[in-house]
């Protein structure tokens, strides 16, 4: 019986040591989440540059590239070479801090052409901050007709 109970205990204390631990990761994971929006949200109004990297201007991969690097998360500078980077994501499922990737200009084409970092998400409603041909750094909503009609995926990279 004695021996029963210990066993039992030890079941109790590994499961509680689990939970402990998931939280703790769950806890960095959402804190690097919102150091690198918060991060990204500075550079709002920062101007479009094709290729640009950098803050004297960014395209839309490289906004992505350089938020992400300053947390030590590398990605390619292309928003066709990030899709294949992370875990794909139901869009029901997309959280702050994924990944959201378009078409580009012409929507009937099937090439990813853009990149953003959803910021929010709520009932259907997915706001993103991306570099955009026209305002540079600045948010955007998913329903927009531009956007939906473009919309390819979502990718999750903080794990």
């Amino acid at each position: 019986m004695k021996k029963w109970i210990f066993v039992l205990g030890l079941c109790l204390l590994s499961t509680f040591s689990f939970a402990q631990k998931t939280a703790v990761d769950s806890t960095q994971n959402t804190s690097l989440t919102t150091d690198i929006l918060s991060f990204a949200k500075k550079h709002l109004s920062y101007r479009y540059r094709s290729g640009g990297s950098s803050p004297k201007g960014f395209d839309c991969s490289g906004f992505v590239r350089y938020c992400f690097s300053k947390f030590g998360m590398l990605l390619p500078h292309s928003s066709a070479a990030q899709i294949s980077h992370g875990v794909e994501i139901a869009l029901g499922e997309a959280r702050p801090g994924d990944l959201i990737f378009f078409k580009g200009s012409n929507s009937k084409s099937a090439r990813i052409g853009h990149v953003g970092m959803i910021v929010a998400v709520s009932d259907g409603y997915v706001k993103f901050i991306h570099s955009a041909w026209k305002g540079g750094i600045r948010y955007d909503v998913l329903h927009a007709d531009y956007y939906r009609k473009r919309f390819v995926g979502v990718r999750r990279v903080i794990k």
